[in-house]
């Protein structure tokens, strides 16, 4: 009989060796699920595509306007280079004709754009939709097949019309991209199609109409029209570099739109809703109730309402602080490259006749107050809208703007050898130590109110979560963001100056 000796199971190697063994599997479990579920999504997608180009009512119009499009855009090309070479201006031809580009991959989205639109809701008004939504796929699989298959079609059509927009235009005036304009060119067309598309297909997800789809894409045609003209603003400036950052930040709204539309995707709600109504009535006491949490005590609300929604905002703050701490960064670069005269930095000359003057404006009076905090008001409010339709990246931008045009100041004034201490003290800390952490915080709770939209909130609809995540955004706006914009009103009106003219006067 041998002796029992005790031993050790496993030795510190052999658990790190189970422990990288385990991680390693959950994340091939987790890649298999994926595969699994973009195959059985693709089943939907090659039944859609199949079925749009079977119908020559779809296929016709978007091929013959594919076509007949890039060649208006080479004959307007061609025509508009001749042009100007008579007047010797051939930059203002060779910056034309990459805006035509632009335009001609975007003009059959937007044209393809219905399909996208009638993904969801026109199955549901021809009832074509009901065997589909009785399948055993999940409701993340078939959201993604209908999205894929609106996809596809504007995306061969963007590709084929500036195929045919490049082989005219250098048939007639001999013009090729550049490697990377035509990569860039590429990658915003598609990151374009995708983000209209996904929204198109939101939009046609939580209606209960094709006429009012049709409605509510006005909110995704116009601000890519004015995105586009944003970045031919860009081209024709010669500022190519700055399209890649296009292409990242719409690559990011893309990716919350389909995570949106994915959260908020429910099959038995959707056969289930017939007709949307306004109910204001709802609307409004919902919000009330979420906004007042049912206290009647000012303090219990301060307390147990907006204090506990600060708290459940500390990425949100994190990721607005570094926004700022960008935007510092992004000013002093813009001082380096866009430099302003030396007399408008000239700061020596306060003294009490700038107070005088100041009080004949009416500045330093209630009135003063009152302008300043109701001009943060607006602009928090604006931001607020902006970042809706953005999960809250304009709107943050907005508000990175005054700290940027700030720290532009002050690298003007570094780079003239003045102190940029010594103006951030005088004429920004004695209200800004109060006002940039309203911005923060005002920051934060529009990141907030976009990220609720990119997460299924637990039983609730998109309304009714978007109620709930605004009435958190009032909440904290109304109890800590308006106070602090407020008080740094009074000491921007009545102590600022005094402090500037102390430390900057003669």
């Amino acid at each position: 009989m041998h002796a029992w000796k005790p031993t050790r199971l496993l030795s510190v190697h052999s658990w790190d060796g189970m422990l990288i063994l385990n991680i390693e599997k959950k994340a091939s479990l987790r890649t298999h699920a994926w595969l699994s579920d973009m195959r059985l999504a693709l089943v939907i997608t090659r039944r859609e595509i199949r079925d749009q180009f079977r119908d020559w009512r779809i296929i016709f119009p978007m091929l013959l306007l594919t076509l007949i499009f890039p060649w208006l855009m080479d004959f307007t090309a061609s025509q508009a280079v001749r042009f100007v070479e008579r007047y010797n201006a051939p930059l203002i031809g060779a910056r034309l004709i990459p805006f035509l580009l632009l335009v001609v991959g975007f003009f059959p989205i937007s044209v393809s754009l219905v399909i996208a639109l009638e993904s969801f809701v026109g199955e549901k008004e021809r009832r074509s939709i009901e065997p589909l939504l009785c399948s055993p796929l999940s409701d993340g699989q078939l959201y993604l097949g209908k999205l894929l298959a609106a996809m596809v079609p504007p995306l061969l059509a963007s590709y084929l019309g500036i195929s045919v927009y490049l082989i005219g235009v250098y048939l007639n005036v001999g013009w090729k991209p550049p490697t990377e304009l035509l990569l860039q060119i590429i990658l915003l067309t598609t990151v374009q199609a995708i983000l209209m598309v996904s929204g198109a297909v939101v939009i046609s997800s939580q209606t209960t109409s094709v006429r009012a789809a049709n409605l509510l894409a006005s909110f995704i045609i116009i601000p890519m029209a004015l995105l586009i003209q944003g970045e031919s603003i860009l081209m024709f400036w010669g500022l190519y570099r700055a399209l890649w950052w296009a292409v990242i930040g719409q690559l990011i709204v893309a990716v919350l739109l389909v995570r949106t539309g994915v959260s908020y995707f429910n099959r038995e709600e959707m056969l289930g809703r017939e007709l949307d109504m306004l109910n204001t009535r709802w609307a409004w006491e919902a919000f009330r109730r979420h906004f007042t949490g049912d206290e009647r005590n000012p303090w219990r609300w301060y307390r147990f309402q907006v204090l506990p929604a600060v708290w459940g905002l500390r990425m949100p703050i994190l990721i607005s602080s570094l926004a700022m701490v960008i935007a510092v960064l992004a000013g002093l670069q813009a001082a380096r490259l866009l430099p302003l005269p030396p007399v408008l930095l000239a700061f020596s000359s306060l003294g009490k006749g700038f107070i005088q003057g100041l009080e004949q404006l009416r500045f330093i009076s209630p009135a003063g107050v009152i302008t300043i905090w109701l001009h943060n008001l607006r602009t928090l409010v604006i931001a607020m809208l902006l970042g809706i339709f953005s999960f809250g990246v304009m709107g943050l931008l907005v508000l990175m703007l005054p700290i940027a045009f700030l720290a532009y100041i002050a690298g003007n004034l570094m780079m003239a050898g003045s102190s940029p201490w010594m103006f951030f003290l005088a004429l920004v800390f004695p209200h800004g130590v109060l006002e940039i952490p309203a911005i923060i915080l005002g920051g934060a709770t529009i990141l907030g109110l976009g990220a609720t939209l990119t997460g299924q909130a637990q039983g609730k609809s998109l309304g009714e979560a978007f109620i709930v995540a605004l009435a958190r955004w009032a909440r904290v706006t109304v109890g800590l963001v308006m106070p602090l914009f407020l008080l740094a009103a009074i000491l921007e009106v009545y102590l600022t100056p005094r402090v500037a003219v102390w430390l900057l006067g003669k």
